[in-house]
C-alpha cells in the first residue's frame, strides 16, 4: 500500500493543531521551530508575520532534508498589530493589562503568515489579514479577563475563542485567522503543492 506524504506541524500551539483537525489534516508530527522573534528595525507587521513563518518553516524542513522523501513542513506566525505596532505575547499581567487598554474601544489588525516546505523542499508562502473591532472595555472588564488567565502566552493578550469574545464587536476576514491559523489559505498552500487535503479541487 502507498504511504502518503508526511506532514511536520513546526508550532507548539495546541490551537494551531486543533484547526488543521478541524479540517481533517493530522500531522505526523509536531516540531516547534526555536528561533527569535524580535521584530526587525522598522520592520512592519504584515513582514514580520510572513518572515516568521518562512524562516520556522525552514528551520524544520532543514532538519530533515536526509528523508526521502522530504516531508511537507508547515508553519505560521500571528502577529496583533495597532496600526504599525506590534504587541507582544503577554507574558505577566502588566503586559496584558497594557494590551487590553490600547485595544479598548478601537479597531486592531490580526495578520498570521503561513509558509509550507513541499516534498521538494519548496518554499511557499501566504499572509492571511482580519480586522477585528474590540468593545470599550471597562476597569472591571480588563480586571475580570486578567484573572481568568486566558490572556497568558497570547498575542495581544486575549484569545477569541475563549472569555473575550465577548468583547469583540465585529470581524471582518477569516475567524481561524485570529484563533491562530487561516485554514482557507493552509489549505489552498497545501493542495496547491500536491498534499491531500479534504475538500477537492
Amino acid at each position: 500500500m502507498a504511504v502518503g506524504p508526511r506532514l511536520i506541524l513546526a508550532s507548539a500551539s495546541p490551537r494551531r493543531l486543533e484547526l488543521l483537525n478541524q479540517i481533517g489534516i493530522s500531522p505526523d508530527m509536531v516540531e516547534p521551530a526555536d528561533i527569535a522573534e524580535t521584530p526587525k528595525r522598522r520592520e512592519l507587521p504584515r513582514a514580520h508575520a510572513r518572515r516568521l513563518a518562512e524562516e520556522k518553516a525552514r528551520l524544520v524542513a532543514a532538519k530533515h532534508e536526509s528523508n526521502r522523501p522530504c516531508p511537507y513542513v508547515l508553519a505560521a506566525d500571528t502577529v496583533v498589530a495597532c496600526g504599525r505596532r506590534i504587541l507582544p505575547k503577554a507574558e505577566d499581567e502588566i503586559t496584558a493589562r497594557g494590551c487590553l487598554e490600547l485595544l479598548s474601544g478601537r479597531s486592531h489588525m490580526v495578520f498570521t503568515g503561513v509558509a509550507l516546505v513541499d516534498s521538494e523542499s519548496r518554499l511557499r508562502s501566504r499572509l492571511a489579514s482580519t480586522r477585528v473591532v474590540v468593545k470599550r472595555l471597562s476597569a472591571q472588564d480588563v480586571d475580570d479577563y486578567l484573572a481568568c488567565d486566558e490572556w497568558r502566552g497570547k498575542a495581544g493578550a486575549y484569545a477569541i475563542q475563549g472569555r473575550a469574545a465577548a468583547f469583540i464587536k465585529s470581524i471582518n476576514g477569516s475567524y481561524s485567522n485570529v484563533v491562530g491559523l487561516p485554514l482557507y489559505d493552509v489549505a489552498q498552500l497545501l493542495r496547491g503543492s500536491g498534499f491531500p487535503v479534504w475538500g477537492g479541487a
